[in-house]
């Protein structure tokens, strides 16, 4: 981690290689824990569309048009769709 904060701190070329390098980390500390790395990544993901489908679903509700939102406005509808499910 802090060889990706050295050298995003630069923005520095290797700034993708460090961060490849804190993924694949992250991924053996997942397994290290008993814990199923692509399992984990494809629930995440499945929690990410269903909070941006409600996002979705609610601003077109309300007459707004997602490009036109600010990410403050967004955040309100995706804690609301947080707040729905049991994930967090």
């Amino acid at each position: 981690l802090q060889e990706f904060k050295h050298e995003a701190a630069k923005q520095s070329d290797k700034m993708q290689d460090e961060f490849g390098d804190l993924l694949f980390s992250l991924v053996n500390y997942a397994r290290f824990e008993g814990i199923n790395p692509e399992t984990a990544l494809e629930m995440t993901n499945k929690k990410f569309i269903r909070r941006f489908n409600y996002l979705e679903s609610e601003a077109k509700k309300a007459g707004k048009n997602l490009a036109d939102m600010t990410l403050a406005e967004m955040d309100v509808y995706w804690n609301e769709a947080k707040t729905l499910t049991s994930e967090k």
